[in-house]
This record gives C-alpha cells, structure tokens and sequence, in this order.
C-alpha cells in the first residue's frame, strides 16, 4: 500500500532548513529523504541510506509526530550506574572543587573523581567512563581566570552598580555638558624572560619553545577607549610618576575634541602620586583594590602577549621596545578588536 506525507505543517524548503540546522546526522538523512523532489520510494530510501520499509516507517512517525520523530528513541539496555541523584552530587562536587584538607588535590582529575565517586556511592568506574559522564554534564576543561586572595567581590560588584555614579561624583565641574568618554589604563612589564603560549602540534607531542634567561625589560603603558575603539601607548624604561605623566598627556591628547575622560585605573603607587598632573580633560577614578579582573586593559595585555610578544627573543633594549610599538600598533589597526576586549556593558554611560 502507498503511503504519502500527510503532515502540511512545514512545507519541503523548511524540511530541508530543518535538515541543515539539526544536530542530529541521522535525523537530516531522513529529513531530506523525505523531501527529495520527483524521486521514487526506492531512490530517495538509497539516497538517505535505508531500505524501502525503513522509510516507509519514518514517514509513519514525521506523519504522527513532525520533525521531533525522526529522532532514536532511547535504546533499552543496562541502566546507567549512576542514577540522577549521584549525578546532581557528582555535578555539585565539580563546580566547587575540591577542598585541599579534604581531599589533598588542588584540582580534580578523572582519577580523582574515580576515587570519590567509589566511596560516596560505592560505584566502580572507569577514568574513561568517568570523564565520558562528565562531557554529558557539560563539563569540560579550561583555563582558570586569576582572582587575586584579598579581593572583595562585595566591593567590586558595588562598584560596577554605581560606576555611573562614581563618575558623575568624580568628574570636575569644567566637565558640565560634554561628551564623557571612559578610558582604561595599565601596565605590562615586557622584557627578555618572554612568555609562552599554547600552539597546534601534533597530540601526544610536546613542542618546544625559545625562552630567553635575560632580565632586561620595558613597561608598556596602554591605555583604551572600548566606546571609540582607540587607544593610546608609551614604551617606557620605569613605571613611576614620571613616566605616568607622560602617558596621561598622550591619553588626553587621544581624547576626542571638547569631550572629557574619566580614567579608570589601579591603586599602583604611581597612579595615585600626589606629583601626578592630568591634563585638563582627564579625570582619574580609581578600581576598588586587588581588582585587575575589572579593568579590560588586562585583557589586552594577555592578549598582546599570547599573539604579538610570546616566543620571541628580543636582543636588548631597543627590539624590546620596537616588539612592543609594532604589537601596540597591530591592534590599533584592528578597532573592532580592542571594542571586542575591552567593552564592559557596567562601564557605558548612555
């Protein structure tokens, strides 16, 4: 007997962007199986590599259940050994990682889990089978982000609550009725030491790397504007008062005519000097302490050194420093760039 696609819901293109979009390989086969244009039952079940019967089957489960029921069901089987209570704890003891008094490890491993997985729920596992639930718990393994001991999480969520209100305290009464522009401003030791940085190689490899043993450095001072995408940079031997001067005159000659800056920035000793001359259209605010993670320019300093300044070996001095402009300049020449790093939606004003 003939048996015909009787569902009307969703014409054959929808099908087909049905069949693009799924995750499911199985699942666009036979989507597109049921959407080939003029062809046979025989031809269009070998084009989405199944029998007649086996199409005519799922014709029968899209007619009574749409796209959702070219889908597998579950399979019968053994039951899993871990049942959804163990897995809810297991995905708890994850996120918060383990107690090094406890547990004597800093980090969990799959060894690791093994162990603890046996004694809270007397369950044998494999590493392999414990890392394969772990992926079914969307966990995976990355690189952690600093957070500096003494940080006071408390402050710094206050702090990009009210930074609106920080600035408008913060900025001087010539500022009335301008164009305020945030910036951002930080240091980045660079020198011979260098830094290495992840690379494609060959798994099971380990490659390796120049890294110079020399000691000789330059300080760069960056400094952004993630709203107008600019930013402004000196090279310089020392990061003191001095140096800071400078770098705030080049800041305020970035800024755009008849607009004013608010300058967010750490509690370093040169940043807060009573020798310390702003320009007019800078005004300085200062990050609660111990917050590097709330100031972008760290982000550009991480991302200039895994990109522009990592394996490298700088002779003295002076390639030093020309490392440093080049790689300042690359991102300059890319704004979409450094909007990308450094926008902070606490830190926009309008």
């Amino acid at each position: 007997m003939s048996l015909a696609i009787t569902r009307r819901d969703l014409s054959a293109e929808a099908l087909r962007g049905h069949a693009r979009r799924c995750q499911d390989v199985q699942q666009a086969c036979r989507l597109l199986a049921l959407v080939l244009d003029g062809a046979s039952r025989t031809e269009a079940a070998r084009a989405g590599g199944m029998d007649r019967q086996t199409l005519r089957d799922w014709v029968i489960r899209y007619n009574e259940a749409g796209v959702e029921g070219l889908l597998d069901l579950p399979r019968s089987g053994r039951p899993p050994r871990l049942n959804a209570v163990h897995l809810a704890e297991l995905a708890r003891l994850v996120e918060e990682g383990p107690d090094i008094a406890v547990h004597d490890v800093v980090r969990w491993r799959c060894v690791d889990l093994q162990a603890e997985i046996k004694a809270r729920f007397d369950v044998d596992l494999s590493e392999r089978q414990v890392g394969r639930i772990l992926g079914q718990l969307k966990f995976t393994r990355l690189s952690v982000r600093p957070r500096h001991p003494q940080t006071d999480e408390a402050e710094q969520q206050a702090f990009k609550k009210n930074f609106a209100s920080l600035v408008k305290e913060a900025l001087p009464a010539t500022a009335d009725g301008k164009p305020i522009e945030v910036w951002f401003q930080d240091e980045a030791r660079i020198g011979q030491k260098g830094t290495l940085t992840r690379l494609w190689a060959r798994i099971g490899s380990r490659p390796r790397a120049p890294r110079d043993t020399r000691y000789e450095w330059a300080y760069l001072f960056g400094a952004v504007c993630p709203e107008r995408a600019v930013g402004a940079a000196l090279v310089m031997p020392y990061a003191d008062s001095e140096a800071m001067n400078l770098h705030l005159q080049e800041i305020g000659r970035a800024v755009a005519p008849g607009a004013h800056a608010i300058l967010v920035l750490d509690g370093a000793g040169w940043h807060t000097s009573h020798t310390l001359d702003p320009p007019d259209n800078v005004t300085l605010l200062c990050l609660p302490p111990y917050s590097p993670e709330l100031n972008p320019v760290e982000n550009v300093s991480e991302y200039l050194r895994k990109n522009n300044l990592a394996l490298r070996i700088h002779d003295n001095y002076d390639a030093i420093v020309d490392a440093c402009c080049k790689a300042w300049t690359d991102l300059l020449d890319t704004p979409q760039r450094i909007a990308s790093i450094t926008s902070r939606r606490w830190a926009e004003l309008s």
